[in-house]
């Protein structure tokens, strides 16, 4: 009999979900949601209804339900599919507020769970203390209000702190997006990442997605790897590769007759997510912008102002060990244009590394992604404003 007719191994259902072989064993070891049938007892085989099940299980977790209560819901999918394919006793219901459905259905057609009421809305940015990857400048808030509802007398959550489940992340009280997004990458599921990126943006709008969703779960992972002994650098690499490749994805070429924004991080800066974030928020509104991404020398940046003359140029600094005021200052005397009639860049310093200093003439210090768009917006259309006199 072939492996196909016994069920798929451990090992080939993770490759195909995308998540490793210990949180599917942990996953039935803690929640049931294993094979129904087992080849001498012993070693698990997957069969389609059984993967169904798991990929029910991934699409709930993903979408911030608690595994716990996931499985429960994915078990049920899987226990009244009307073809007697289950030969386990699933004795146990959806978990509360789930309904099962009238009949058979498919294997993506579960009874829907009614999610309880989840963490409220983080506060406004400027009410907000600035974080690691989610700074003051082009970034997102830090704090965020407790939970309401059901949610805030909820059971403790140790028994969720399993592999997979991204509860091990330090979130805090956040969308349900981030526990999402943070599970998917815990599990290292770069398509459940995709979707959920490009689902969070198209239902929020670019900017909450990543102040309230995108920052906040970078943040987390990035505390999560300076506190755990270099553990979870993989998380943080492929979380950071899929919202890059998110906000890229955003940030089509502005109008090529408009002198565009720059885009660059000073001198020994890495950090260039806040800077792609904007870039994208500036495609949405027709700017254009030039992003030269990390570490910039000062004489790259020199030429580049020189050769665009652009209307902004954006510094990134995310320590103050890298904040290069005598750089910012250079860039602001810097001029352009015809005899009589020349023009300086606007000097926008973004990040929480620019802190603690007074702001000069002739720069702005945004608090957040919003406040930088907005400003940009205004500058571009004073400058039309002035041109058609």
């Amino acid at each position: 009999m072939s492996d196909t007719e016994h069920g798929i191994t451990t090992g080939a259902v993770a490759r195909r979900l995308g998540v490793s072989p210990t949180t599917l064993r942990s996953w039935d070891q803690r929640y049931g949601i294993g094979p129904a049938a087992r080849v001498g007892g012993r070693h698990r085989r997957w069969a389609p209804g059984d993967i169904a099940m798991l990929e029910e299980m991934c699409r709930l977790t993903a979408s911030g339900v608690p595994p716990a209560e996931a499985a429960r819901a994915a078990r049920s999918s899987r226990a009244y599919p009307g073809d007697g394919t289950d030969t386990r006793n699933r004795s146990e219901a959806p978990y509360p507020g789930a309904t099962r459905p009238n009949g058979p259905h498919g294997p993506h057609e579960p009874s829907r769970p009614n999610i309880p009421n989840g963490p409220t809305d983080p506060s406004t940015p400027s009410s907000t203390p600035s974080r690691s990857d989610a700074p003051n400048g082009p970034s997102g808030p830090t704090g965020v209000t407790g939970p309401t509802g059901p949610a805030a007398s909820a059971p403790p959550r140790a028994a969720a702190r399993q592999p997979g489940s991204g509860n091990g992340l330090p979130l805090g009280d956040v969308r349900l997006e981030c526990r999402g997004l943070a599970r998917a990458a815990v599990r290292l599921d770069g398509p459940t990442l995709d979707t959920l990126l490009r689902d969070v943006v198209a239902d929020h709008g670019l900017v909450t997605a990543w102040e309230e969703v995108m920052a906040p779960t970078l943040h987390a992972v990035g505390r999560k790897w300076e506190s755990s002994g270099d553990r979870y650098v993989e998380v943080e690499h492929l979380l950071s590769w899929h919202v890059s490749t998110a906000l890229r994805q955003i940030a089509a070429p502005g109008p090529v007759s408009m002198t565009p924004v720059i885009l660059a991080c000073v001198p020994a800066e890495q950090h260039t997510l806040p800077l792609e974030a904007l870039a994208a928020g500036l495609a949405e509104r027709g700017l254009p912008s030039r992003m030269f991404g990390a570490a910039v020398p000062a004489e790259a940046l020199d030429a580049a102002v020189r050769r665009t003359g652009p209307a902004a140029v954006v510094l990134w600094s995310q320590a103050r060990s890298t904040a290069n005021h005598a750089l910012a200052q250079h860039v602001a005397a810097s001029s352009f244009g015809v005899k009589g009639a020349r023009t300086h860049p606007l000097v926008m310093l973004a990040g929480p590394g620019w802190a603690g200093r007074t702001v000069q003439a002739g720069m702005l210090r945004p608090g957040g992604l919003r406040e930088a768009l907005d400003s940009l917006s205004r500058l571009y259309a004073e400058r039309q404003a002035a041109a058609t006199r």
